[in-house]
């Protein structure tokens, strides 16, 4: 079960547009500063908030990177490869179980 969240997705949109605003209005101002300028008046941290305007800029496309949907779909895959490999155990655990049980009735 994932831990829940601390921010609200409106707060967190709310303080990316802040930063994307604040950068575009100073061209010059690196994203890491704009981000503890910004962090520093809604009250997040601003490595959190450096996070989420780079999560938000590969959604975009403005940045390589992983995707949060494809992150997604990723650990939806890792986890239904654990569970077969799990089930695989279980079937081969089983089939020795029964291949020995027939092999002593002999």
């Amino acid at each position: 079960m994932p831990a829940p969240r601390k921010y609200p997705d409106e707060i967190r949109q709310r303080a990316v547009r802040l930063v994307r605003d604040r950068i575009a209005d100073e061209p010059a101002l690196p994203v890491s500063r704009a981000c503890r300028l910004v962090g520093e008046q809604l009250g997040i941290n601003g490595d959190t908030l450096r996070n989420w305007v780079r999560s938000e800029r590969v959604d975009d496309g403005e940045v390589a990177g992983r995707t949060s949907s494809d992150a997604a779909r990723m650990a939806e895959l890792e986890k239904e490869n654990r569970e077969l490999r799990r089930a695989n155990t279980i079937l081969r655990q089983a089939s020795a179980y029964f291949a020995q049980a027939e092999l002593d009735r002999r």
